[in-house]
């Protein structure tokens, strides 16, 4: 999925000051845009003046400034015109590779542009449950292509069989010959660095005429990793600024849960040896074979940790929308130094945090700290210049991350700290801090050693404002980041909490209310209630026999400051109905307890559309033309305990699509599809992405006729009806809907078709109806 993303930044007519955090001096603005394209393992090449990335899947994408990015290609088919050339195409050109491999797909390959001016692709293939794999080469004319094959130059995973270096093969020990990265050294040498889990990483020298390995070096050098230890991605950069060359790779998993982290160690040969900041050679770095597979505590303390899972965490009352900034699983990176500019960049993908395994390419600039180690910027590139930082415009509040040395899916959510004017640093963390020079900083904590980087005013996409950041390494191997929040006294920080504080939908409430208790620069929310045994002081809701009103009053402190503010909530009877929709020529709530539905495009985000009305089963239908959908008002639903049933009637079946949507983030939501997905047979289906919940019905409801579709969960019990048949039963169905805030769509959601075909008379309770009700709804 791609977005573009336009953004609004401060570009003061006077640029030092902006650049030294002048926020009094931001008066004018000027547009910062992004255009995002989703390459995983994204392998950087300059080409002219634009550069490209190619990654896994043989996705690919351009960008001239590493802030726009135009999506080229985006998965391997017989029309990827990356391998397209008259009747050949991928398939056919590396018919070796994916017999080898056995699979249909390929992973990270690298581009290079050698002598002859033509551009060697490194393409390869993995069958994903061994190291049994193929690398190999093709060629262009054109780095778009296409490219035509020369040939596999490496495999693995022989079993039983001699490989390379003329032993049998042994995956403790050789290794998965995947992600390659090929470079010149200063020396004008060629080398091709690879490998991932298995025997490691490896580093070969190779032919600068024809790009092929010199004869003679089996797998060539092994560099780092072995025993199956998760070490991948491998990357080398050299940087002209420090001499030295930089070995980049991600350790852990890649996925969501993976806590995959990029980390870097240096060396002053191409061919290693590279140690980390404490000296400790990279060689001796691999899994414990006495260890349960995939050992991370026995790699964990190797190698300078540049970035891992962080959010810069947006609490309640600070600048912008959302939940913050921040990555998950950003790794597998390339990196490109500018010799015109002497800019380093690191360019890599990354997951987010609540959006689940989605991901797009991501560029940081880095700079070089006062010991010669990279520290990466905390927020995406736009080409910033380090330039002088006046001392007033560093000192204040910051959300502070440290990322640790630990390999976890954990999420390391910023504290707050403060730099103050006397040299001391207080808050989440305490010691002393020092601009040294005109941008440097140094940062000392209890337990370690100094933390050296650099200060850099950058955009920050949550405030949308330009901000005061840091980053620094210790020699320990640990990086820290800081971004400067927005100077505010403790009044106005109760202000600003004051004012954005809300609950949500509080007119028809049957779950338990999330109550936050801490905010804006941790400042203090306390809350009572008029009626506790109704709705608690936590917010925990015991439904009565009728309605009832509770007054919730909330009080903010911060310091001195404080304000109090309250909520009227209604806590509806046990089993009522929250909400109920009879399209008889609107999309009015005919409880009118919720507000009307509003027509919108092809996306829950998307203007347009177009709602027709006929004939249905109760009055009239909803007519969803395949293009539109219908917004719903937020929290409808706010209890794991409801039911929602309505009649269908399909013009066509496709898969994914939805009639109901209703979701707390893009990871946590349900879905109900007409025609589910391959892994149910295209069945019917109750579907939930927080835990991947398959409610498969065994059948699929027919086109052209109407059905009547009911699902109810009850913590976690959950049920699908079908004219009031009951289709399926399970247990441990997902807790979606924690909040009052949740979002809910008719036809569409986020990512797939829409909906095409009628809908009538949709009825959503605030409890798990019984089979005789859903029968009684369906007749």
């Amino acid at each position: 999925m791609n977005k573009s993303l336009s953004l609004w930044g401060a570009c003061a007519l006077l640029a030092s000051s902006v650049l030294s955090g002048n926020a009094a001096a931001q008066a004018a603005y000027t547009p910062v845009t992004f255009q995002n394209a989703a390459v995983h393992d994204p392998s950087v090449i300059k080409s002219g003046g634009t550069y490209y990335v190619f990654g896994s899947h043989l996705a690919s994408a351009k960008s001239t400034d590493l802030m726009r990015w135009q999506q080229i290609t985006d998965s391997v088919s017989a029309t990827n015109k990356l391998f397209l050339n008259g009747t050949s195409n991928v398939y056919t050109e590396l018919a070796e590779t994916f017999n080898w491999a056995q699979t249909t797909t390929l992973w990270a390959p690298d581009v290079i542009r050698l002598a002859d001016g033509k551009y060697y692709m490194y393409y390869n293939a993995c069958k994903g449950d061994s190291p049994r794999s193929a690398l190999g080469i093709a060629v262009a004319d054109n780095i778009e292509g296409p490219y035509v094959n020369k040939g596999v130059i490496l495999k693995s995973g022989m079993w039983g069989q001699a490989s390379y270096d003329g032993t049998v093969y042994d995956a403790l020990k050789h290794p998965n010959t995947v992600d390659p990265n090929v470079f010149f050294d200063n020396g004008g040498r060629l080398w091709m660095v690879y490998g991932s889990y298995s025997g490691g990483i490896f580093i070969m020298q190779m032919n600068p005429a024809n790009g092929m390995p010199l004869p003679g070096q089996g797998y060539g050098k092994r560099l780092t990793g072995g025993n199956h230890a998760r070490i991948e991605g491998a990357y080398v950069m050299y940087s002209p600024a420090t001499q030295y060359y930089y070995l980049f790779t991600s350790f852990g998993g890649l996925d969501a849960a993976g806590g995959y982290n990029m980390r870097v160690a240096r060396s002053t040969s191409p061919d290693g040896p590279y140690v980390d900041a404490q000296g400790a050679s990279m060689a001796s770095v691999k899994a414990d074979p006495a260890k349960p597979l995939f050992d991370d505590a026995s790699i964990a303390p190797y190698g300078v940790k540049i970035m891992g899972n962080f959010l810069f965490e947006r609490r309640l009352g600070e600048a912008g929308t959302g939940i913050g900034t921040g990555y998950v699983s950003a790794g597998h990176n390339s990196a490109y130094y500018d010799a015109a500019t002497g800019k380093h960049f690191l360019v890599f993908h990354s997951r987010f945090p609540e959006r689940g395994e989605q991901h797009e390419v991501r560029v940081h600039q880095m700079f070089m700290n006062a010991d010669g180690w990279p520290v990466v910027a905390p927020y995406r590139n736009t080409n910033e210049t380090l330039t002088h930082v006046r001392r007033e415009f560093v000192l204040g509040d910051y959300m502070f991350v440290n990322h640790a040395k630990d390999i976890s899916g954990t999420i390391k959510k910023s504290r707050l700290i403060s730099l103050n004017v006397n040299g001391t640093i207080s808050g989440a963390a305490t010691g002393t801090w020092a601009l040294v020079g005109t941008n440097r900083i140094e940062i000392n904590l209890p337990g370690s050693s100094p933390f050296k980087g650099v200060f850099l005013s950058q955009w920050d996409e949550t405030s949308k404002s330009y901000v005061m950041t840091f980053s620094a390494t210790s020699r320990e191997g640990v990086s820290i980041m800081g971004s400067r929040l927005v100077p505010r006294t403790d009044a106005q920080v109760v202000t600003a909490i004051y004012n954005e504080l809300s609950l949500g939908n509080t007119s028809a409430v049957t779950g338990n209310l999330t109550l936050p208790t801490l905010a804006a620069r941790d400042a203090v929310i306390s809350w009572a209630s008029s009626n506790p045994s109704v709705l608690s002081n936590t917010g925990v809701v015991t439904s009565q026999s009728s309605d009832v009103t509770v007054t919730l009053t909330a009080t903010i402190r911060k310091g001195t400051a404080s304000a109090v503010k309250s909520f009227v909530v209604t806590v509806r009877k046990i089993g009522g109905m929250l909400a109920h929709y009879t399209f008889d020529g609107s999309l009015a709530d005919a409880t009118g307890t919720f507000g009307t539905g509003s027509v919108i495009g092809s996306k829950i985000d998307t203007a347009g559309g177009s709602l027709a009305f006929e004939p249905g089963m109760k009055g009239s239908a909803a007519v969803f033309n395949g293009a539109t959908g219908v917004r719903l008002p937020n929290g409808l639903i706010s209890t794991n305990s409801y039911t929602v049933a309505m009649w269908l009637k399909p013009a066509q079946l496709t898969a994914f699509t939805t009639t109901f949507f209703g979701a707390r983030t893009g990871d946590a939501w349900i879905s109900l599809l007409p025609k589910g997905h391959d892994g149910v047979g295209g069945a019917t289906m109750l579907w939930s992405g927080t835990a991947w919940y398959d409610a498969g019905l065994g059948m699929t409801i027919p086109t052209g006729q109407w059905s009547h579709v009911a699902f109810t969960v009850n913590n976690g019990a959950v049920s699908v009806y079908v004219n009031g048949v009951k289709r399926y039963a399970g247990v441990n169905f997902p807790n979606v809907f924690t909040t009052t805030s949740g979002v809910f769509a008719l036809g569409v959601n986020w990512w797939d078709v829409p909906y095409k075909g009628a809908m009538d008379d949709l009825r959503i309770y605030g409890a798990a109806l019984s089979d005789a009700e859903i029968s009684s709804l369906a007749h």
